[in-house]
C-alpha cells in the first residue's frame, strides 16, 4: 500500500508540474500529460538503471486504469451537458450538412489505413482515429481564446455533436467486431445489442428530463455530486458491459442533465473531478505506449498528418459556410477542427482491449496504438497552435477569396 500510494503521489505531482508548464507555454495540456506518462513508464524509465534506486517506473495499476476510464466518462459527460435535443433539432439542417461534409475525413482515413495494412479491420480503426476531432481540446481552446461566444463556435460545436453521434454507432460496431475477432457476422448480435442500448439512451434523454431534474433538486451539494456521479458511472458501466462505449453512454447522460435547470451547478461541482480524471486518462495513454514503436510508424504518422490536415481544413471551412459564416470566421472553424484528441485515443484502446481479450493481434494493436498516440500528439499541438495564431491564416484566406480584410474588420472579429 505504501508503494502504491507513493506511485500515485509521483503521478499526480508530475501531472501538476507538466500541466503548469503547458499553461505557461500556452499549449494544450494533453500532449504534456501523454509525454509525462511515457517518460515514467516501464518503456522509458523502466529501461534506465538509476543510482541507488535501480530500475524504477510507475506501473499500470488498477487505480490508474479505472481512473483513466473515469476520465473518459467525465470528459464526454461534460460535452453532453453543452447540448440538448431541442438545440440540436433547431439547427439540424446546418449540422447535418456540415457533419456530412466532415465525413470525407473518415473516407480519407480508411484509404490511408487500407494502403498501410491492406485489411478491413485495421483500416476501419484508422479511419475512426483520423476522422474524429477533439471535443475536449477544441472546447477548451474556444474558451481560452474567447471564441466560445463568437459565431464560429456554433458550427464547430455542431460538427462535434454530429461526429460524436456518428462515433457512438461506430464505437459500438468497432468494439463488437474487434471483440468478435474480426468476424462481422459473428459480431452482428453484439452490434444489435449495442445499437439497441443507444436507442434506449436516446429515449431516456428525450423522456427522462423530469426524473433527472428531481435527482438534483436539493440544496445539499454533497448529495448532488453523489447522485450525478452514481447515475453517470452506473450507466457507463452498464454500457461497457453490453459492448457500448462508456464514452458514448456518458455523452447521452450529459445530454439528459442538460435539459434540466441545474446545468451550471452540475458543471461547477464536477469540473474538478473531470479535470483530475481526464489528466489520469491522458497520463495512462502515455504509460501504456512504448515510444520505441514510434520509429516504426513515423512514416505512417507523417503521411496521415500531410494528407488529413488539408482535408480537415477544407471540410471545416465548408462547414462554416454551411452555417452562413463569412470567410474569416469559416477559416477559424477550419483551423479549430484540425485538432485530434481523446476519441482517437479511445478508439486505439479498442485494439488494446481486443489484444488483451485474445481477439485481436497484439502486434497490430501496439502499432495502431503507437500511431494514434503519435498522431494525436502532432495534431493536438498543431491544432491549438493554428487556433492561437489564426490571424495570418485569416488574412490570407480573406485576401484570396474576398476583398482584403481591414483592420476594423479584424478587430470586430476578435
Amino acid at each position: 500500500m505504501a508503494d502504491a500510494l507513493l506511485e500515485l503521489g509521483i503521478m499526480f505531482a508530475t501531472i501538476a508540474g507538466v500541466g503548469a508548464l503547458a499553461n505557461r507555454l500556452g499549449q494544450s495540456v494533453i500532449p504534456f500529460y501523454i509525454v509525462a506518462g511515457m517518460v515514467l513508464s516501464e518503456f522509458v524509465l523502466g529501461r534506465v538503471a538509476l543510482p541507488v534506486l535501480g530500475t524504477a517506473f510507475i506501473p499500470e495499476s488498477e487505480f490508474i486504469t479505472i481512473g483513466a476510464e473515469l476520465g473518459i466518462v467525465f470528459l464526454l459527460f461534460f460535452l453532453g451537458l453543452e447540448f440538448n435535443l431541442d438545440r440540436l433539432l433547431d439547427r439540424k439542417r446546418q449540422i447535418g450538412i456540415a457533419g456530412t461534409i466532415d465525413l470525407a475525413n473518415f473516407g480519407a482515413g480508411f484509404v490511408i489505413g487500407w494502403l498501410v495494412f491492406g485489411a478491413f479491420l485495421p483500416a476501419f480503426l484508422i479511419a475512426g482515429i483520423i476522422y474524429i476531432s477533439s471535443s475536449a481540446v477544441i472546447t477548451k481552446s474556444l474558451i481560452d481564446l474567447g471564441w466560445i461566444a463568437n459565431d464560429e463556435s456554433e458550427p464547430m460545436l455542431g460538427t462535434l455533436v454530429y461526429e460524436d453521434l456518428f462515433i457512438a454507432v461506430y464505437l459500438a460496431v468497432a468494439s463488437a467486431i474487434v471483440l468478435g475477432g474480426g468476424d462481422v457476422g459473428a459480431a452482428a448480435f453484439d452490434i444489435g445489442v449495442a445499437l439497441a442500448f443507444i436507442l434506449v439512451l436516446l429515449l431516456l434523454v428525450y423522456f427522462g428530463t423530469a426524473a433527472f431534474a428531481r435527482l438534483v433538486e436539493m440544496d445539499d451539494r454533497e448529495f448532488i455530486v453523489l447522485r450525478v456521479v452514481g447515475v453517470l458511472v452506473l450507466i457507463a458501466g452498464a454500457a461497457l458491459t453490453l459492448g457500448v462505449s462508456e464514452a458514448v453512454a456518458a455523452f447521452f447522460v450529459g445530454m439528459a442533465f442538460s435539459a434540466t435547470d441545474h446545468v451550471h451547478q452540475i458543471e461547477e461541482l464536477l469540473e474538478p473531478l473531470r479535470d483530475t480524471f481526464a489528466a489520469v486518462f491522458f497520463f495512462w495513454i502515455g504509460l501504456v505506449t512504448d515510444p520505441l514503436l514510434f520509429g516504426s510508424v513515423a512514416a505512417f504518422i507523417a503521411l496521415a498528418v500531410i494528407v488529413t490536415t488539408p482535408t480537415k481544413l477544407v471540410t471545416g471551412f465548408l462547414g462554416g459556410r454551411a452555417f452562413g459564416l463569412n470567410t474569416l470566421r469559416s477559416t477559424r472553424v477550419a483551423l479549430g477542427m484540425t485538432t485530434r484528441g481523446e476519441f482517437s485515443l479511445i478508439i486505439a484502446t479498442i485494439a488494446i482491449t481486443g489484444a488483451e481479450a485474445g481477439t485481436f493481434d497484439p502486434a497490430l494493436a501496439a502499432t495502431i496504438n503507437a500511431f494514434a498516440v503519435g498522431y494525436v500528439l502532432v495534431m493536438a499541438i498543431l491544432g491549438t497552435t493554428l487556433m492561437q495564431y489564426s490571424a495570418p491564416f485569416e488574412s490570407f484566406t480573406v485576401s484570396w477569396l474576398d476583398a482584403p480584410v481591414s483592420e476594423e474588420d479584424a478587430e470586430t472579429a476578435d
